[in-house]
């Protein structure tokens, strides 16, 4: 953790993205809430998914006590490649990822499957649903900003709970219609 203060420009109540490697842990739950309490002494705000980091011990075992009803992330990796998605994962696949997770345990994370939204999504001549997910975007200047919409990702493989474009995915225009403007 304290590497990161090199990677990192802190301000009162907000961390701003300096480089990469605070962006791929960003993409890794298990760690925002501790760098929340590390950085600005504060509780996060808002829950996450559960997220147990297999550099601990208790914590992996966990993760390999439940490989099959867990996902597992490399934490290194990054267009949803590596992940195993415990439910739908063959033994071999688990036994697999089970190697893995002990042989580099820093390298892992595990959290449950999240049931992803699903929104209609024109396949070749049809109408079908396919999972997404929303990124939002947060402005900041004098006051933060969470702008009417954000980039929605899409699996465009029928089924696939990983909707990044490098796996296949796509992407959706988003737009949330207010009455009136707050």
């Amino acid at each position: 953790m304290p590497r990161l203060c090199y990677n990192l420009l802190i301000k009162k109540d907000f961390i701003t993205q300096h480089t990469a490697l605070f962006n791929s842990l960003v993409r890794y739950p298990g760690y925002v809430p501790d760098m929340i309490r590390y950085y600005l002494g504060e509780e996060p705000l808002l829950p996450n998914v559960p997220s147990y980091r297999c550099d601990d011990d208790r914590q992996r075992r966990h993760v390999l006590a439940n490989l099959d009803k867990l996902v597992v992330k490399p934490v290194d990796e990054s267009g949803g490649y590596g992940i195993v998605i415990g439910p739908r994962a063959s033994r071999r696949q688990l036994a697999q990822a089970a190697r893995q997770v002990e042989a580099d345990p820093r390298n892992y994370i595990a959290q449950p499957v999240v049931t992803l939204s699903t929104v209609p999504t024109l396949c070749g001549r049809r109408i079908e649903p396919r999972h997404v997910d929303l990124r939002p975007f947060i402005l900041q200047g004098d006051h933060s900003y969470v702008t009417a919409g954000g980039l929605t990702r899409v699996a465009l493989v029928r089924g696939s709970l990983v909707v990044n474009s490098s796996q296949g995915g796509g992407s959706k225009d988003t737009w949330i219609i207010a009455r009136s403007r707050e």
